[in-house]
């Protein structure tokens, strides 16, 4: 098995992952080149971070994946906030999402913490 696959955090990202483009199915076909398009390339980022990272040779390559994982979020959570602004989701949508974005990062920032310390 990948030492990824056992990471609560890529676990988490990446069932996100699913979710956003379910809900990405909904916005208008113009926004597919746009925003529908940019929304699913930040959320896949994160597990595909998590995961390059964790099959580094190194803690510290891992940690700087991981921080790439967590620029990624911030970027979904400005574009859910967006998408919330232009009506493409509505505010029960954005407030899940947001959620788990938050519980994602939390997971991630836990991971940094555990592997700083082994350092």
């Amino acid at each position: 098995m990948k030492p990824h696959k056992k990471l609560n955090c890529w676990i988490k990202s990446f069932d996100f992952v699913k979710e956003i483009y379910s809900v990405t199915n909904q916005f208008p076909s113009d926004e597919k080149f746009g925003l529908t398009s940019q929304i699913r390339r930040a959320s896949v980022s994160v597990p595909v971070n998590i995961a390059e990272g964790a099959a580094r040779k190194t803690t510290k390559e891992f940690i700087h994946f991981l921080h790439i994982s967590l620029g990624s979020l911030s970027e979904l959570d400005t574009l859910i906030l967006l998408s919330k602004e232009l009506n493409f989701i509505n505010e029960n949508e954005c407030e899940q999402l947001i959620e788990k974005l938050d519980v994602i990062g939390k997971l991630i920032y836990g991971l940094v913490k555990n592997l700083n310390s082994g350092l």
